[in-house]
């Protein structure tokens, strides 16, 4: 499929479903396992659904989703942009601040919600908003007959037809408004053309190309209102795949087994779960056992570096992927082909271990901004510690002070309703990242952030997020918090898993001390805080997408931070 020809989103599905089997299962619920559509019912809901929205919303009115991921979201964000309006999706785990915040902010005049729990929280908002014509859902709400149910609109016999070959949408146009995940404060609303999520489905497609043409799996459990997954959808369309919404976080390992992934995309912090989970069983083996996983990491490892293999080394690799690898993949469904990992950097120990046991971990690197894929590892070529070179469809450079730049049809066309912070970051065509980094061979090598880097009394720049990575790699830590900007020293704060919860301070110190072995003088921790409270996305610590939320958690832990000074 020639995605640089295609005018809009919604030609993409529609060339795609003609190519398909209309009774082929197109969407499926892991939660609900009667939640399913085939080709041809997503395309005549997604028909029905945009006749009933064409009667509350003209053209680029916005209309706020708020859903937890299920086939229905995919449905929707389609028939809005059908009847002409724009999707701004919301994460459902906003309370109702947040909520206001964002409503009063993009003036929606529909919202849809998935269910009660999500309707509760704005219905009291909603009253005193004018602007708000219609409230949707997707399942019944029990206390209110104002709120109109999709389900009840998939059922109508009666449809009205469109052209989708021949709509008024072109590449230009705003396809929808995803709001960043407000690490750095209030969140803004990133808007995002048909022709920037189209070019990172090209440059998908082709780092993909192996797929096309071929029937996979996907496994989505990322938030769709985060603009990595919602584009995510695009190239699961594009590939005709066969998409599965998982459960819950916490069932992940358990959907997988049940509907096989061949892809999967993931944040760091999966993978950093992941990688302690497996590295953990592995350390209680003995014997033959213990040998062959040593062994298989070894050789992995090798091939990873693309260092040659003796005929020895072949043959055993040989007998690791065939008693150690294949029992590893099958706890992953069997077909398991790519992890593909983006939203943050990937810790390397983490991904060379990855790779080494037979799960192909792919690092990319992108930005709401930016549709958001910037640039990914080849599946064939994986250089570890790198983003892998940039997508054909935008240009990056690098500036005079190692910022990233990005130019190009996927960079956004602005923030909502804020033109000083648009021009803050677009200058000149060029998306001003805050990331800082070089190429190496062609192959894009990220090495700090403007915003989260730490400054010594004597000037120096320290990346926390490096030293966090290192203090994760404690069986024990579950989170974890660099601190110390204009300090004479760092100190962090340290969440440890419930299984251990009672740990001692000396048993910390040894740990913290082989952390410290392995980093600058001033990059040492000197002093630490264990902390009961998880970081969590209820309290409003970290973001949906498991990322830190830095200021907030220094502000709420400032008094306990200064007193280790």
């Amino acid at each position: 499929m020639e995605i640089n020809k295609q005018n809009n989103l919604l030609e993409l599905f529609y060339k795609q479903y003609l190519k398909e089997k209309p009774d082929q299962i197109f969407l499926k619920s892991l939660k609900n396992s009667e939640n399913e559509f085939t080709w041809k019912e997503t395309y005549l809901n997604i028909l029905k659904l945009s006749g009933e929205l064409s009667s509350f919303i003209e053209k680029n009115d916005r209309c706020l989703l708020i859903s937890e991921n299920r086939p229905e979201w995919m449905i929707t964000d389609l028939a809005i942009m059908l009847a002409k309006g724009v999707t701004v999706p919301a994460y459902t785990t906003y309370v109702e601040r947040d909520f206001e915040y964002l409503i009063d902010d993009c003036n929606p005049a529909v919202v849809i919600v998935s269910d009660d729990i999500q309707y509760n929280k704005i219905k009291n908002i909603v009253k005193s908003k004018p602007f708000i014509k219609k409230i949707l859902s997707f399942d019944e709400i029990k206390d209110s007959l104002d709120v109109i149910c999709i389900k009840n609109i998939f059922k109508k016999e009666k449809y009205q037809e469109k052209n989708f070959l021949n709509l008024d949408i072109s590449r230009k146009d705003l396809a929808c408004i995803i709001y960043t995940s407000g690490t750095q404060g209030n969140p803004k609303g990133v808007m995002l053309s048909h022709g920037g999520i189209l070019s990172n489905c090209e440059g998908a497609l082709f780092l993909l190309k192996d797929f096309i043409s071929k029937k996979v799996n996907f496994l989505t459990w990322l938030p769709l209102s985060h603009s990595y997954e919602h584009t995510v959808q695009f190239v699961q369309i594009a590939l005709g795949a066969k998409v599965f919404y998982a459960e819950s976080i916490d069932k992940l390992i358990k959907n997988m087994g049940e509907c096989n992934p061949d892809i999967m995309t993931a944040v760091p912090r999966f993978y950093q779960n992941l990688y302690q989970k497996i590295n953990t069983t592995f350390n209680k083996t003995k014997g033959i056992k213990k040998y062959l996983i040593n062994k298989m990491l070894f050789l992995g490892e090798k091939i990873l570096f693309k260092k040659k293999l003796s005929n020895l080394e072949k043959v055993q690799n040989i007998i690791c992927e065939k008693t150690v690898r294949k029992k590893i993949k099958a706890q992953f469904g069997g077909s398991l082909k790519l992890f593909i990992s983006g939203g943050g950097a990937l810790d390397k120990e983490v991904g060379v271990f990855l790779n080494a046991i037979g799960l192909p971990t792919l690092q990319g690197y992108g930005l709401t901004e930016t549709s958001p894929v910037v640039s990914c590892n080849p599946k064939d070529d994986i250089r570890i510690d790198t983003v892998g070179p940039a997508f054909a469809a935008n240009e990056v450079k690098i500036a005079g002070d190692g910022e990233i730049l990005v130019k190009g049809e996927n960079v956004m066309i602005g923030y909502w309703n804020n033109d000083n912070e648009t021009k803050k970051v677009l200058k000149d065509g060029w998306l001003y990242t805050g990331d800082i980094g070089h190429f190496e061979n062609k192959y894009l090598k990220i090495t700090d952030r403007k915003k989260d880097i730490l400054i010594t009394p004597g000037g120096d720049n320290i990346s926390p997020i490096k030293i966090e990575n290192d203090l994760l790699k404690i069986n024990f830590v579950e989170q974890t918090l660099v601190y110390g900007d204009n300090k004479p020293y760092l100190v962090a704060l340290l969440v440890l898993n419930k299984e251990n919860s009672n740990v001692s301070n000396e048993i910390v110190l040894k740990e913290l001390e082989i952390v410290n072995k392995n980093l600058s003088k001033i990059e040492k921790i000197k002093k630490f805080i264990v902390i009961k409270d998880q970081f969590t996305i209820e309290n409003g610590l970290i973001t949906p997408t498991l990322k830190l939320k830095r200021y907030k958690i220094i502000q709420k832990y400032k008094n306990q931070l200064e007193n280790l000074y």
